[in-house]
């Protein structure tokens, strides 16, 4: 085997690597059911809607065959064929997703309430994750750095997600502007770690802003379902597909855990 090969193949073998590539497969593998419950609003009208199903299904399982077993060439390969097969799923989910009304009337109606364009770049940004990670050490300063920024892009596509939904009804409810305000807060956080030197205060704030997202998540998945259970009408499968999207605020803690990880290789200067 080539010496450039070897050194790209043990690339990810410390701690913080490992744990990524867990989130990389726990990640692909939520995405299925997902994109199950997501499309099964129109009962997978086109069948192309199945190919990031069966992709997630089939995806983590291959992956965790490249993480607990010994590296070799082949392997190595796999992973870096998963993950531009992942982000090629993301951006042409995103574009059939604006397609479906947006882009024949560009309508800011049309945009919020069509198909949630910015939802496929999830494979988008796990499949950049899962190349990088085969590529870079985790003990490299650049590892982190790409982390952060990743992380950083997912929260920008959160805060979207979080006004979009919430335009759907109005923000009838008052509380429904503190996701948006707090993945906001974010994204500004991630931003400026990557442009200023890493300050042990500042890094300390954005534990702290994460930790408030984090406990946002799960208050806003509690949330969902109680307004779920509540509608008045229809079976309870049809409360989930149609009401509140139940998953959407476990994207708070997960992008947390994942700002965390990138943070925690990050030095800083007291």
């Amino acid at each position: 085997m080539p010496e450039n090969s070897e050194k790209m193949i043990k690339n990810s073998d410390g701690l913080a690597g490992k744990l990524l590539d867990i989130f990389i497969i726990a990640n692909l593998a939520f995405l299925a059911l997902d994109v199950f419950i997501a499309h099964s609003v129109n009962a997978f009208k086109h069948s192309a809607e199945w190919i990031p199903f069966y992709f997630s299904l089939v995806a983590p399982i291959l992956l965790a065959l490249s993480v607990f077993r010994e590296k070799n060439r082949w392997q190595h390969w796999c992973r870096v064929g998963i993950g531009w097969i992942s982000i090629s799923i993301g951006v042409a989910g995103m574009l059939f997703h604006l397609n479906s009304h947006f882009f024949s009337d560009l309508t800011l109606k049309n945009l919020v309430y069509t198909a949630p364009f910015v939802a496929p770049l999830a494979f988008t940004g796990i499949g950049l994750l899962l190349i990088m990670n085969g590529m870079i050490r985790d003990s490299d300063l650049e590892w982190a750095q790409w982390v952060v920024f990743l992380a950083g892009c997912g929260w920008c596509g959160n805060f979207i997600l979080s006004v979009f939904d919430h335009a759907q009804n109005g923000f009838f409810n008052p509380s429904e502007w503190l996701p948006v305000f707090t993945s906001a807060v974010a994204v500004g956080c991630l931003v400026t770690l990557l442009l200023v030197p890493h300050q042990s205060f500042f890094l300390k704030f954005c534990i702290v802003v994460l930790g408030v997202n984090f406990m946002m998540g799960v208050a806003g998945f509690f949330f969902h379902l109680t307004a779920d259970l509540h509608v008045p009408a229809g079976k309870l499968t049809e409360r989930f597909l149609y009401g509140a999207p139940l998953f959407a605020p476990l994207l708070f803690p997960n992008l947390s855990l994942l700002a965390l990880l990138g943070i925690w290789k990050l030095p800083s200067r007291t």
